[in-house]
C-alpha cells in the first residue's frame, strides 16, 4: 500500500476561519476551521489576527501558524473524511466554560493580591 505525499501549494483566506487550499496536484479544498479551533494549540486561532497569519512551511509544504499550530497536509487533503471526528474531538479540548460566578471570584482574588 502506498501513501500519497500531499503538499500545499497555495491558499487564500476566503472568510472567517475559512481557507481555500490548493494542493500540488492542482486540486483544491475550502475548509472551515471554526469547528476545531479549541484547546491549547488550536484555540488561540479563534483570534482572527492570529489565524490570518497562516503561511506555508517551505520544508513540509503544509499550513502553519506562528503559535506552532499546523496540520498534516494529507489531513487537509482528505478533510471531508476527518472534519466530523476533529470537530467532535475539539469539544473535549476546551476546558469547561467559566461561569460568571467563577470569573467574579477570580477577579476578587486578583484584586486582593
Amino acid at each position: 500500500m502506498t501513501h500519497r505525499i500531499c503538499r500545499v501549494r497555495d491558499f487564500q483566506i476566503v472568510g472567517y476561519h475559512r481557507l481555500r487550499i490548493v494542493f500540488d496536484d492542482g486540486s483544491d479544498r475550502t475548509i472551515d476551521f471554526g469547528p476545531i479551533l479549541a484547546g491549547e494549540l488550536f484555540g488561540p486561532l479563534q483570534d482572527l489576527s492570529l489565524f490570518n497569519q497562516v503561511s506555508i512551511d517551505p520544508e513540509v509544504h503544509t499550513l502553519v501558524w506562528p503559535n506552532g499550530a499546523d496540520f498534516d497536509p494529507a489531513t487537509l487533503y482528505d478533510w471531508p473524511q476527518h472534519a466530523d471526528v476533529l470537530a467532535s474531538q475539539a469539544q473535549s479540548w476546551n476546558p469547561q466554560p467559566a461561569t460568571l460566578e467563577h470569573l467574579e471570584a477570580k477577579a476578587s482574588v486578583q484584586e486582593v493580591r
